[in-house]
């Protein structure tokens, strides 16, 4: 903790859970048949379009990540109730090694396990976006983008007219996230050609930062 913020809403570490968040949604997409992590409305577009159209197989290859990703809002509350007065370990600490070791076991996973591989992310990224949603003080998502573009965007109209520092801060905290999730998804893409499934344990390597951050502080 420095001052009144907590480590969990410091820039750093929110911009590399973006970093971690990009990657996982390109990863999926890339490597795990087409399908989002993160971004749940894209599945839902796609998942009631192949329903409309009869594909009622593809559709539930959607819909099982949706359903994966409000299980995983779920787990993340219910260990938040549980530990969040507990002096040993922080419960976000938690939450983020659950991350790490479903992360983990997805690398290992074939081709074959494409779904369960999808669960499994879809969770982690839940868990994520459930157990981080400030940096600086600011609601933020580290997992997707279109509410930080309006947040920022709204902060620089504010900026135009006021001038105010605080709302030009603002505004530099939102497009920073962006810009790392943008990086994350890029590299995401770039080396899922290279490692394959095993790409995902950058994501890993990047949650185990994290954790050494909060370690430290």
């Amino acid at each position: 903790m420095s001052g009144n913020k907590q480590t969990s809403e410091s820039f750093i570490l929110s911009a590399i859970l973006s970093l971690s968040g990009g990657l996982q949604d390109a990863y999926t997409y890339n490597v795990r048949g087409n399908v989002f992590a993160n971004a749940q409305t894209g599945n839902v577009v796609l998942m009631s379009q192949s329903f409309m159209m009869g594909n009622v197989k593809t559709g539930l290859k959607y819909l099982i990540p949706i359903v994966a990703f409000a299980l995983g809002i779920i787990l993340s509350e219910q260990i938040e109730h549980r530990l969040k007065n507990a002096e040993k370990v922080h419960w976000r600490q938690v939450i983020l090694t659950v991350e790490i070791i479903l992360l983990g076991i997805v690398g290992f996973l074939p081709q074959e396990s494409n779904m369960i591989a999808n669960i499994m992310v879809s969770l982690s990224c839940a868990m994520q976006v459930q157990s981080f949603r400030k940096v600086q003080g600011f609601g933020y998502a580290s997992t997707m983008c279109i509410g930080n573009i309006r947040s920022g965007t709204e902060s620089l109209s504010r900026y135009l007219r006021s001038r105010e520092q605080k709302d030009i801060r603002k505004t530099s905290y939102y497009y920073g996230i962006i810009f790392f999730f943008a990086i994350g998804a890029g590299l995401g893409g770039l080396i899922s050609g290279i490692w394959g499934i095993y790409t995902i344990w950058f994501s890993v390597l990047l949650l185990l930062i994290d954790i050494l951050i909060m370690i430290r502080e």
